[in-house]
């Protein structure tokens, strides 16, 4: 299948790279949100994420004229669903963006038309939802237009290159619909390209995703059980590892994001009877922040009317991403102990969250601390020295979430270091 004109539903962290990087390889790329303010942002040069190299990738593509933004769907040969697939408060998915897209491109479809889908969706998402809602079209998928599923497996910090170098998954609801996927795809993905069905591919993705999370509930589970036996859980993991077939990953306050947080739950509410060890490895992670927001409590001698400098928000290390941070669920907790939690968050100068205080300037943060708290592993946190922040603040306790200050430097500079897993 040629394609010439491409249209990209949704310009958030995947989106908004894939329609540059197409725009860049030579395809008149149309990239559509139903956010109006990150219509008019892009449309005045103005990227509203934060990715390393991203905004010189959207630049270039605005500048060749290659790549557009509108707020509404346009006429294309092929059309790419990058929309959020959030869960319900009852953990159920929310695949109203998802149909939404779908019955959006409806009246623009015509015979020879590709669709892809590759928001991370319940298996049966593209046969049982997206099939039906497009089809309204008059076309029937398959006969008329192709349709697959082609999930993204990128990692922030680094969407760009494996945006390209990553084996890619297409699944096609027949071979047909999977090869004009590859043939879409192979205008940059220079990484191994795999055909399958497209519940298969859906099933692929959330795999990836629970696999994972069940490894670091194991880490996060260690963690609770070297802080009930007293010893230091990353001297006991470090140790661990050097066994050739065991690779223990870290604990810390918590699992975010839109992907590892998510995903397993797609699979509980498909199959509760048959993901029992998935179910509890989400309550395991899930509960993670309550278990570190004691640990805080325990080491500040109770939290009530202590003010606490919150260092990150992120849900990981040097990304500006907040979406189900558990660094944002830990410092609502401790507020809720009583604790006056103001937070500094660098990647999202700008960030506003409900209830949580953010100070755009660490100095003005830390001054009149009573205690500092290390919630996420930013590289220039990391990077702080202790005798430098103790001539900039009254706090004599920091609680280090991540494993990422050295403690007999904090206590050589006068304070108490506690941490997690820490003896």
């Amino acid at each position: 299948m040629t394609t010439q004109k491409l249209c990209v539903l949704g310009l958030g962290y995947i989106g908004l790279p894939t329609a540059s990087t197409f725009a860049n390889h030579g395809l008149e790329v149309v990239g559509m949100d139903t956010n109006s303010e990150i219509v008019s942002g892009l449309q005045n040069g103005k990227i509203h994420i934060f990715e390393p190299g991203l905004r010189s990738l959207v630049e270039k593509a605005l500048t060749s004229g290659n790549l557009t933004i509108s707020q509404a769907v346009q006429p294309a040969d092929a059309f790419i669903i990058a929309v959020p697939t959030p869960f319900y408060e009852d953990k159920r998915a929310d695949m109203r963006f998802v149909e939404a897209a779908a019955a959006s491109i409806a009246p623009h479809l015509k015979r020879g038309n590709l669709v892809i889908l590759e928001s991370t969706s319940p298996p049966r998402t593209t046969v049982d939802i997206l099939a039906p809602i497009l089809e309204r079209s008059g076309l029937k998928a398959g006969s008329d237009f192709y349709l697959a599923y082609s999930p993204e497996r990128v990692l922030p910090g680094k969407i760009l290159q494996e945006l390209i170098e990553n084996a890619r998954v297409i699944g096609g609801i027949d071979s047909a619909s999977a090869e004009a996927g590859r043939d879409l795809y192979l205008h940059f993905v220079k990484g191994e390209i795999i055909l399958t069905d497209a519940t298969t591919a859906e099933m692929v993705k959330l795999m990836e995703n629970t696999s994972r999370d069940i490894s670091i509930a194991i880490a996060n589970e260690f963690c609770r059980l070297t802080d009930k036996f007293g010893i230091d859980v990353w001297e006991a993991i470090q140790i661990a590892n050097r066994h050739p077939r065991v690779e223990i990953l870290k604990p810390g306050v918590g699992v975010g994001g839109h992907c590892i947080s998510v995903d397993p739950w797609f699979l509980v509410e498909a199959a509760p009877e048959k993901s029992k060890l998935i179910l509890t490895a989400r309550q395991v992670n899930d509960s993670q922040p309550e278990f570190v927001s004691q640990l805080i409590e325990k080491a500040a001698c109770g939290l009530q009317d202590k003010k606490v400098a919150f260092l990150g928000l992120a849900f990981k290390p040097d990304v500006d991403d907040l979406r189900e941070s558990p660094a944002v669920e830990l410092a609502h907790l401790l507020q809720a102990k009583g604790a006056l939690v103001k937070a500094y968050e660098p990647f999202k100068p700008e960030a506003h969250l409900p209830g949580i205080p953010h100070e755009k300037d660490l100095e003005k943060l830390l001054f009149d601390a009573d205690l500092i708290v290390l919630a996420v592993g930013h590289q220039q946190f990391k990077a702080l020295e202790a005798q430098d922040i103790a001539a900039l603040t009254s706090a004599k306790i920091v609680f280090d979430a991540v494993n990422g200050w050295d403690k007999e430097e904090w206590e050589a500079a006068g304070f108490v270091y506690k941490g997690l897993g820490k003896k």
